[in-house]
């Protein structure tokens, strides 16, 4: 028999003629060049957090080849011609998402245990004066005092820049500058109050002071603050027994005399610790002339707070103890203003924030201070004054900016001093005029200078 009549019935052709006899259509065979939903999908489910991010179906190729998918697997699993084809198919099924990167760490997270260390550091040395008040003549050998503090500050502070310059270079660099400077300036600061010595008790006192104040420097550049709260424990100890029982004059002069001691040796050992340090190849001895201004700085500080004192002595406790909070806020200024320059996109509206962190570290660190003034008994206005000047310098400084807080203090210094003797104690004195006037100086500085992203960035 001819024709489709003789195909065997059970073969697959037959089959297929008989669903068509019956008015039937068989289901046609899947092109190879349209793809399988189901597998697409669940790929595209799998990788939708890494698919999202995407900017590109050529991103979403990368990430393909990068996952091992070869060009057999996407034609037979996927059924697409090759892996461009698939990349384009889960660029379009999955949505777009762009996660907000992570918040970096601040890089300018301070040490609060070492800041509120520093601050009481800063004033426990004024418990030796307590001690030994009555073993010298108050008008006469505070004039020595004063002229040898004064010239230790101000080669605290250069001396302490020179060796944080070097400090870049390696610890033994910044050693060997503070083995060098610390000596000289000791010797350089008991001069210039020996000068004015008319009593070889006022000369010990100026040595003491010197060498102690040198010791401390060094201390507390190399980051040894514990070592230097062990060293004056003997006049923390002599001082607290005053109230109750009168030690004499041996007992009174030994713990101030333990503690220079003490402090000489600890900054010995700190010092000798960086000497043992390899040193660093290609190192290079900065100049003196950028360490200038801020010695000058620190010869105007200490004229301001001076000039405060002979007036409030205790303001000058209350100052002393809140560089410790100044400092830490010195490194809270600088986060925010990292925050504030990545949450902004212009330069205007960085100033805008820039200002609102200087006035909110202005406001955190001088308010404290407002009730510490009235309990001591001092006029708030001219400290806090002192203060903000104190701190918006020291903000310059800490970018780098040395001279326009050097010269604006210097001003004030000097201006103060040339009038506050015959200024009438009432009223608004001088140094409050000097200083409102430095401030708005400096806060002008501040921000001209740190009121743009390139500081902070």
């Amino acid at each position: 028999m001819s024709g489709p009549m003789a195909l065997e019935p059970g073969g697959a052709e037959g089959d297929m003629l008989s669903l068509r006899l019956a008015g039937h259509r068989a289901p046609a065979a899947a092109a190879p060049d349209h793809p399988e939903p189901d597998a697409v999908d669940r790929l595209a489910a799998e990788l939708a957090d890494r698919i999202g991010p995407a900017v590109h179906p050529y991103e979403v190729a990368a990430l393909l080849e990068s996952e091992g998918l070869t060009a057999e697997v996407i034609q037979e699993r996927y059924r697409h011609p090759n892996l461009f084809s698939l990349a384009s198919a889960l660029y379009e099924r999955v949505p777009r998402t762009f996660p907000e990167p992570a918040t970096p760490p601040d890089p300018w997270r301070p040490d609060h245990v070492r800041c509120a260390l520093r601050g009481v550091l800063f004033a426990l040395p004024g418990l030796a004066y307590l001690l030994t008040a009555g073993l010298w003549h108050a008008a006469r050998d505070t004039d020595v005092l004063v002229v040898a503090g004064l010239v230790s500050w101000a080669w605290a502070q250069a001396l302490g820049h020179r060796a944080h310059l070097r400090m870049g270079a390696g610890r033994r660099e910044a050693g060997l500058t503070l083995r060098a400077g610390a000596p000289l300036g000791a010797a350089v600061a008991t001069a210039s109050g020996v000068l004015f010595a008319g009593t070889g008790t006022a000369a010990a006192l100026a040595t003491a002071q010197s060498v102690y104040l040198a010791a401390a420097g060094v201390l507390l550049v190399l980051g040894r603050e514990r070592l230097l709260l062990a060293a004056l424990a003997p006049v923390v100890a002599g001082s607290v027994v005053l109230p109750w029982w009168e030690p004499g004059t041996v007992l009174r002069v030994a713990p101030p005399l333990l503690s220079v001691v003490g402090a000489v040796g600890a900054a010995g050992w700190a010092v000798r610790a960086t000497l043992a340090v390899a040193p660093a190849p290609g190192a290079v001895r900065p100049p003196l002339l950028p360490s200038l201004p801020y010695g000058l700085f620190g010869l105007a500080a200490g004229v301001l707070v001076l000039l405060e004192g002979r007036q409030h002595p205790y303001a000058v406790i209350v100052l002393t103890v809140s560089m410790g909070p100044a400092e830490w806020l010195l490194y809270r200024y600088r986060g925010m203003s990292v925050a504030a320059l990545r949450a902004t996109a212009t330069p205007p509206a960085f100033l805008f924030r820039s200002t609102g962190v200087l006035a909110l570290c202005l406001c955190a660190y001088l308010l404290p201070l407002l009730p510490a003034a009235l309990l001591t008994d001092a006029e708030p206005i001219p400290l806090l004054l002192l203060a903000a000047t104190l701190w918006t310098a020291l903000l310059l400084q800490a970018f780098g900016a040395a001279w326009p807080p050097a010269g604006v203090c210097l001003a004030a210094a000097a201006g103060a001093t040339a009038t506050t003797l015959s200024y009438p104690p009432k009223g608004p004195g001088p140094l409050s005029l000097c200083c409102g006037a430095a401030v708005l100086c400096l806060t002008a500085c501040v921000l001209r200078l740190l009121g743009r992203p390139a500081p902070h960035s």
